[in-house]
């Protein structure tokens, strides 16, 4: 029954990290335990457990007296995780170059060759989907657990982040030439290259989103500047209204 039970909560913590990334559960929002586990057809005795394996790898906090939250990453936060992962991935970038097998590299080919398809017809998501898999396979081929674990938890924070850096105009195909510059180091075993290459590709992401949202922010203030007062229109129907009885009389 046990392990029934933990296999049960495990799942349901992948279930929970699922819905964080498609922010049906939205960063800052309080979790309705009860109606969640309704929803889930679960009891409540698991979500606790799932959301206690959440609040350890940064996705949610628990707050006493008060509940569970999702956690929200701030300019700061991103300013200080982006650094940290550039750092990580262009490690597993040089590793990676140092043990790549003939193999390897055919595999990365075909992955490489589908990013480039994705970026030219503009499909964002499978464009996403093929990006989170070549970074994986980088992982897996720089062979160090250690290195793997500290990626792995920053990429489930990092799913908090509300954009998407491939939104900005442009992104995707920078992108996407960063990705291949990335992998003409991996074929030419070039470690130093490979890993340079890597941390810019990171930091490049970084600087997208900052633009990104510095472009939201002028076409809110836009928006607002351009949009009449809210009293201007119930003014101008009572002034019309006002009129049509003056006729009248």
């Amino acid at each position: 029954m046990r392990i029934i039970q933990q296999a049960l909560y495990l799942e349901v913590a992948d279930r929970l990290r699922a819905m964080i990334d498609a922010h049906a559960l939205a960063p800052g929002a309080w979790i309705d335990e009860s109606a969640l586990a309704a929803s889930l057809g679960i009891s409540r005795t698991p979500l606790r457990e799932a959301l206690k394996v959440l609040a350890a790898e940064g996705l949610v906090r628990l707050e006493p007296r008060r509940g569970c939250f999702v956690n929200e990453l701030s300019e700061q936060d991103l300013d200080e995780i982006f650094p940290l992962m550039a750092l990580l991935e262009g490690r597993c970038a040089f590793e990676a170059a140092r043990n790549a097998s003939a193999a390897d590299l055919d595999a990365l080919e075909d992955l490489h060759a589908g990013l480039a398809r994705y970026a030219q017809a503009g499909e964002i998501d499978a464009y996403y989907e093929t990006n989170y898999q070549i970074h994986e396979a980088i992982q897996r081929l720089a062979g160090n657990r250690w290195l793997s674990g500290l990626i792995s938890d920053l990429r489930k924070v990092l799913r908090l982040s509300r954009h998407k850096s491939l939104k900005l105009p442009g992104r995707i195909a920078e992108s996407c030439a960063e990705h291949l510059s990335v992998f003409s180091a991996l074929k030419a075993h070039d470690p130093e290259g490979a890993e340079a290459l890597m941390k810019t590709h990171l930091l490049r992401q970084r600087a997208a989103l900052k633009a990104l949202d510095r472009a939201e922010a002028a076409s809110d203030a836009t928006t607002a500047v351009s949009a009449p007062p809210p009293e201007t229109q119930p003014a101008r129907a009572a002034t019309g209204k006002r009129l049509r009885l003056a006729g009248k009389d």
